[in-house]
């Protein structure tokens, strides 16, 4: 498939080349922390919790069903927990909390 065929139905095809020099010629802050914090932390907290979720539940119980089930409520619990705190902190350092709406085409079309 060719890259006008992938252009066809856009209404923005005559701004691409310049979009993308743009912004593959702009020198903004690295985003790796926030790769991090948004995709490898929830993985490594959820597998934690899953872990220390199961050891925990070995002391009150013994049947196995039951410590997979309290492992893993624990572990989407913390995880839902870091995802909620990530998007908090990172919505207060931006001015924004992500109620923001945005077009196909990257447009904002609601505040």
């Amino acid at each position: 498939m060719s890259s006008q065929e992938n252009c066809e139905g856009c209404r923005q095809r005559h701004d691409c080349r310049e979009i993308y020099g743009k912004l593959g010629g702009s020198a903004g802050p690295s985003v790796t922390l926030s790769v991090i914090i948004a995709f490898l932390a929830p993985m490594v907290i959820f597998i934690v919790c899953l872990a220390v979720g199961e050891k925990v539940a070995v002391l009150f119980t013994a049947r196995a069903e039951l410590r997979t089930g309290v492992g893993l409520v624990s572990a989407v619990a913390a995880t839902f927990a870091w995802i909620l705190a990530a998007k908090a902190i990172a919505g207060r350092r931006s001015g924004d909390f992500g109620n923001r709406v945005v077009g196909e085409c990257g447009e904002r079309l609601a505040e």
